[in-house]
This record gives structure tokens, sequence and C-alpha cells, in this order.
């Protein structure tokens, strides 16, 4: 299936499965545990339903807004994930960046990226934010953060919902690893896909390619990227560890994986820009509650104080206008493009950018807004409690 045939994110998955090997593509679709939190995530939006309103001129939709102070021309923007030369080796990141600055959103890099700060940078000179955890060395994250703010990089993302990784039951059964281990099981994956393969073996290897420098320029190389990880992450955080980052950053600071109401209130007592509203997309906690439930309880407690980003489960433009009706500030995607992505690379990551655009702009006009701020919540029908 070609990529100007895809016409929703459902068929961008089905060509990402096609492509890639199954420990790979598993490694994008998968969940924790039984998966409950990643099909609730999804199927959680059809609950929400829609009114509208007739008879309006919606020949002109302004669909631009700003972002933890970034303005942006869409109130979506591509997620930070990590190590996604996996999903396509010759591109990763740089594909993600690039199809984010041609279409004028927000990208966010992961602190786990495969190719360099300085690199993703080149490839988007638009704006961009990065993405980190709290780490046992707190000078290998100054260092990280100052890289980021030389290069360009004007907003950091905490994520502070990763003590542990989550239970992810198809990693194993499928003997993934990040980069692949050679045997039997993943042998018989990957030569089934031939061009995958061919890109993998022409490339270097997969590494967190902005912390080479540690272990004597062997990081991610014994025990790989998780190794890695699991080497580096504190699971002793507290907020007085996000304070420093906070003030080590000094630039529009956004703390991802807030799910309460009292952290999004003390998130901003320490002086955060944004609180980012996630279920890490189902692959942390299982039966977590949807992130379009948790969003009033939030917004109550951030009070106008700060922005409000959410993600979780979208897969159709719906979906971030659900969202938005519900308080989000701007919506973040994760496996929608990377499901681009490994379909298609950087091409492939526009086309569901794309997808999105065209199908929110034309919700837009169904609902009767010309704006973001006439999406209102007298526009959607909440199921009953």
């Amino acid at each position: 299936m070609k990529l100007d045939r895809a016409v929703n994110i459902d068929d961008l998955r089905a060509m990402a499965k096609a492509r890639l090997p199954r420990m790979v593509f598993d490694y994008i679709d998968g969940g924790a545990e039984d998966e409950v939190t990643l099909k609730h995530s999804v199927s959680r939006f059809d609950d929400y339903q829609l009114t509208w309103r007739t008879l309006r001129d919606v020949s002109k939709i302004d669909c631009s807004t700003t972002i933890m102070g970034q303005k942006t021309r869409l109130p979506f923007f591509i997620s930070p994930t990590a190590s996604t030369r996996l999903f396509h080796p010759a591109q990763g990141e740089l594909a993600m960046a690039g199809a984010a600055n041609a279409k004028k959103v927000i990208y966010a890099c992961s602190t786990l990226a495969s190719h360099t700060l300085e690199a993703i940078a080149e490839a988007n000179p638009g704006p961009k934010w990065v993405q980190l955890y709290v780490w046992h060395d707190r000078e290998i994250v100054k260092t990280f953060l100052k890289r980021a703010k030389t290069a360009g990089f004007t907003g950091c993302i905490l994520t502070v919902d990763m003590p542990v990784a989550g239970n992810r039951e198809r990693d194993p059964r499928n003997h993934f690893s990040i980069p692949p281990s050679p045997n039997l099981k993943v042998a018989s994956q990957v030569l089934a896909r031939p061009g995958w393969l061919w890109d993998l073996v022409r490339t270097p290897r997969i590494t967190p390619a902005n912390f080479t420098h540690l272990r004597g320029g062997n990081a991610g190389e014994t025990g790989g990227v998780i190794g890695f990880v699991n080497e580096q992450f504190s699971r002793s955080t507290t907020w007085d560890d996000v304070s420093w980052m906070r003030d080590a950053w000094n630039g529009g600071f956004a703390i991802k994986g807030i799910s309460r109401g009292e952290d999004a209130r003390r998130a901003i007592e320490i002086g955060a820009d944004a609180i980012w509203v996630s279920n890490h997309g189902g692959r942390q906690l299982d039966t977590a509650v949807p992130v379009i439930d948790l969003l009033p309880e939030i917004v109550e407690a951030v009070a106008g104080r700060a922005d409000i980003i959410a993600d979780g489960g979208v897969r159709r433009g719906a979906h971030i206008a659900k969202l938005l009706m519900r308080g989000a500030t701007g919506v973040a995607l994760g496996r929608a493009s990377l499901y681009g992505l490994g379909a298609g690379g950087e091409r492939g990551v526009e086309k569901a950018l794309t997808i999105l655009e065209d199908e929110f702009r034309r919700i837009m006009a169904l609902l009767g807004a010309t704006h973001l701020e006439e999406l209102d919540p007298g526009l959607m029908r909440a199921p009953k409690a």
C-alpha cells in the first residue's frame, strides 16, 4: 500500500506492521500487562458525543495557538519517543524533526534519541523541545540541557511517570531489545522484513546518541539501551529533584506524566509552565484512567496558571478536538506519528500529520467553530458517571 493511499492513521498502522519486524512493531503498538489502558485510551473517546452550531461562516478556520510560550500553526505536535531509528534505521528522529518542520508544528525530542541534539536541530530549525528523565548524575543532565539550549531547543519536558519500566509483555515474548540481539526468534522476524534489515545493517548501531561519551564511549553498547536506562535513571526522585532541574533549564518547562490535581498544583508551585497529563500511552501502569477523563480535575487544579498538554490514544482529528474541549491547551502525538515513521520515514510522518490536520479542520467546520476558543465544552456531551 502506497503512502498516498492512506486515508487515516489506521492505514498507516497497517503499513508499518507490514514493513517492520514483529518485535519492532509490537514495541510501538503494545502496552503494559493486559493492555487495558492501551485499549481504553482509544475507545473512551467514543463515549464523548458532539453537538454543533449551525449557519456559521466556516470558510476560514484558524487553528493556531501558543503552547508553553511557543507559537504554533496547529494545536498538536510530535511527542518525544525513544530510539526512533529502531522504527526507521536510516532516518529515525531526523524524519520526525524534518516532518514537524515541514508541517510547522512543534517537535519534542527524547533524551534517549538515536541521533544527536545537534543533528536533530539541523533537521528542524523550527520550534523544538527536549525531554529528559531524572538521572543519578546531575552533571550529565546539566551538560545535556546546556547542549540543548545551544542547539536551539526552547522547551524542556521532564517525564516523571517512569520510576521503573512498565511490564510490557509483548517484548520478552518477541525477545526484543534495543538494539536487536541476534537469536533464532529475532532472526526469523528480521529476515521476514528485508527492507528494514537492509536499512539496519548499513547504518550505525542504535545507541543513546547523546551519551556515547559515557562509559568511555560505550554507552548503550553493554546491555543495550534498556541496560543504560536502568543504570542511569534514579528511582528515588522527589519534588526537590525537580526544582533544581527547573532552575537549571531556565526556560519553558513541562512536567509530563501527571494524573492527579494535587500533583498538578505541586508542579505549578515549583515553576512548571505546563502540566502534561499522560498515562504514557498505556505502557506503564495498566488499568490507568484514560486521559480524557482526568482532564477536568487537572483543569480545576491548574486554574489557568499553566498550560495543559494531553496525550494518549489520539488517532483522529476528533480526538484532538475532544481533548481541547475538555481543557487541554495542546495535544501530543505518540503512536500516530510513529506509525507514519514505520510506514514511510519522513514522508510517512508528514502523511500522519496531514491526515490529522485535515480531520481536525473538518471537525472544526462541522462543529461551527473557526477558532480554537470556540471549541467549548458545551459542544460535547460527557458520559454519565
